[in-house]
């Protein structure tokens, strides 16, 4: 073997190994830490492996026929005349036909499974956060414990979280890699979805969806802690973060470039249901056209 066919070799064992390094570095979907991306993650493996089972012996065949039938082998007969051939037609057909049906199935007993809007199964009582997408912030409200924060959301970990998701003006999409279930809100409308994180730690988030020139710093973190933390938090929070009624959420809305991360106490119980309903004032500076 030549000195360059040995550097192109050798470029292209050390890629994959590469791409492996990189993806150990940046946590996400491969990196689960509750169910529901242990489930997603599952699927994406069972997926491509199917489908290895017909790229692989393709690029190993392509391969071995270009060698074979290469043009300083005299050994290699080539008769192309042919018209049919029954044992060729059952394999090109049988193959692809499995592998669809294979990939059809694990696609539909996903989709049931993992519904974004089906509980979780735990001896726990789930956590209800209702999530607003802003211009360009997220504010999780507490309905129950009636504290709400932007940008930074506190939940305990092992607990199932519920969420109830809208858009106080276009659509985004809320996503955490490391606990799955991406999911979009939109105005006028509640989308649920049910997460759950098993241990402590901090999971990033984000607007996964293209929503204006402010979407990409739409980034949140997921702190997951333990249940007597998150009551502590509570507690401050409460003593010491300021009421978020329509006058605050108004002034909050209307300030599309602070993102900042804040808390609220003495949550109005109807204001989740005034956005949805889309009787509040919208994000966005006054006169300015989304």
């Amino acid at each position: 073997m030549s000195t360059r066919n040995r550097r192109v070799l050798s470029l292209l064992l050390t890629l994959p190994v590469a791409c492996l390094l990189a993806s150990c570095r940046e946590a996400g979907v491969l990196d689960p830490q509750g169910p529901v991306s242990a489930a997603e993650r599952l699927i994406l493996i069972n997926a491509t492996a199917i489908m290895l089972v017909v790229v692989l012996p393709v690029i190993v065949l392509t391969l071995a026929f270009a060698w074979w039938y290469r043009a300083g082998n005299q050994r290699a007969t080539y008769a192309p005349d042919w018209e049919y051939s029954g044992h060729i037609e059952l394999v090109v057909w049988s193959i692809p036909t499995m592998v669809v049906i294979l990939l059809g199935a694990v696609a539909w007993i996903g989709s049931h499974q993992l519904d974004p809007a089906r509980a979780l199964t735990s001896d726990r009582t789930p956590l209800q956060i209702e999530v607003v997408s802003l211009d360009w912030k997220w504010l999780f409200i507490y309905p129950q414990q009636q504290v709400a924060s932007v940008n930074d959301l506190v939940v305990p970990a092992g607990t199932p979280l519920e969420f109830v998701m809208t858009s106080a003006t276009v659509m985004d999409a809320f996503f955490v890699p490391q606990l799955g279930g991406q999911i979009y809100t939109m105005p006028g409308m509640a989308t649920r979805l049910n997460l759950l994180a098993d241990r402590p730690g901090d999971y990033p988030g984000l607007s996964s969806n293209f929503s204006g020139d402010g979407f990409s710093d739409m980034r949140f973190m997921l702190h997951a802690v333990p249940a007597a933390e998150f009551q502590q938090w509570l507690g401050r929070t409460r003593s010491a973060a300021s009421p978020l009624d329509a006058a605050a959420y108004a002034r909050l809305a209307a300030d599309n470039r602070d993102n900042s991360l804040r808390t609220y106490g003495n949550v109005d119980p109807h204001l989740f249901e005034h956005i949805v309903q889309q009787t509040m004032p919208v994000a966005g500076a006054p006169g300015e056209e989304r």
